[in-house]
């Protein structure tokens, strides 16, 4: 709702509004608040729901946590996120020094509601770049800090919305080079843009779904085919793709995008990513299976066929599937009839 972003500095675990606490697993700390945008009331509120988190002892640094709280705002109840850290420099030195306690801090992003946990890794990262550049020595907090904090929003959670924007229905090419491990050279593009396009691409790969190693055997067999590189070109109001490649699969989800735009929820497009991820893995799974299958039998790998033809992604799923059965020669046989049969 308020989209209000606060610091905190605190030592446990917790959600305070900017806190700085010396012995985090005990009650023996005390919160003091460093910056926030929202009123006294509610930093007060914020900062005993931070405190019974912290005096719990369940937060672990640099993991950031999504919680519902209940707070006298017009919204009543905001999604929380959370995430204790301390100073880079300071942990470095309390972890040669035994005797040094370094001073913990906790972060605070509120938002319309718990939806904030489908961006936590996004958060995760921010606080990241936030702990790495934080230097309260220098007294960098109104001039670094604070700026950072209250950016949250447009920095970690729209991207994926201001890139559906942006390429409208080339969204399609974007989501076909992510799926592929197609690689994506972006030109003539400010700062942001190029970010906002490298975070689409990541959030939409399949990283983290599929095996480290078939992902990695996709990533070189890509970057061999040198024509096959996408070119994105910003230079104009509209960007230009260049050696883009697409299915019906990535054009359908496209449309699901371009639908979801109207109403601007970025909650919702990183909903529907996650959803086109899922329904990528659960094809993957389902080619998998009936190549099993038709190792021991015709029909199965006439099923496999019609599977794949009528998919939408056939391309793209011969493609991982052909590295991950490299090493099977029976299952690579099976792979090997498909290739040509959808080459025919």
């Amino acid at each position: 709702g308020s989209r209000s972003a606060q610091q905190g500095a605190s030592g446990g675990d917790g959600s305070a509004g900017g806190a700085v606490a010396h012995t985090p697993s005990t009650e023996d700390f005390s919160l003091s608040l460093l910056d926030t945008n929202l009123p006294a009331e509610v930093e007060t509120e914020l900062r005993s729901f931070i405190a019974k988190r912290l005096s719990k002892g369940a937060l672990f640094e640099g993991m950031g946590n999504v919680a519902s709280v209940g707070l006298s705002i017009p919204e009543s109840k905001v999604g929380c996120y959370y995430c204790r850290f301390q100073q880079e420099s300071l942990l470095e030195m309390a972890t040669l020094e035994s005797d040094i306690n370094a001073p913990e801090y906790v972060v605070c992003f509120l938002g319309g509601s718990e939806k904030e946990d489908t961006f936590r890794l996004e958060l995760d990262k921010y606080i990241q770049n936030l702990k790495i550049n934080l230097d309260l020595e220098q007294k960098n907090l109104e001039t670094c800090v604070s700026p950072y904090l209250r950016s949250w929003f447009e920095d970690a959670i729209c991207p994926i919305q201001r890139v559906v924007q942006l390429f409208q229905d080339k969204l399609a090419s974007l989501l076909h080079a992510a799926l592929s491990y197609t690689p994506v050279e972006v030109k003539n593009a400010d700062e942001r843009t190029e970010k906002d396009i490298s975070r689409f691409l990541a959030a939409a790969s399949l990283q983290g779904l599929v095996q480290e190693g078939t992902m990695t055997s996709l990533c070189i067999a890509m970057t061999e085919e040198q024509h096959k590189s996408m070119v994105i070109d910003c230079s104009g109001s509209q960007p230009q793709l260049h050696n883009a490649g697409s299915n019906r699969f990535c054009e359908d989800w496209m449309q699901a995008f371009v639908n979801g735009a109207e109403g601007g929820n970025p909650f919702l497009f990183r909903q529907i990513l996650e959803n086109f991820k899922l329904k990528a893995i659960q094809d993957i799974n389902n080619l998998k299976r009936f190549i099993r299958q038709a190792e021991m039998n015709h029909y199965a790998l006439f099923k496999c066929y019609l599977f794949l033809k009528n998919c939408g992604s056939g391309d793209i799923l011969l493609k991982i599937v052909k590295v991950e059965h490299a090493e099977m020669p029976e299952a690579r046989n099976v792979v090997t009839v498909l290739e040509e049969f959808m080459r025919e």
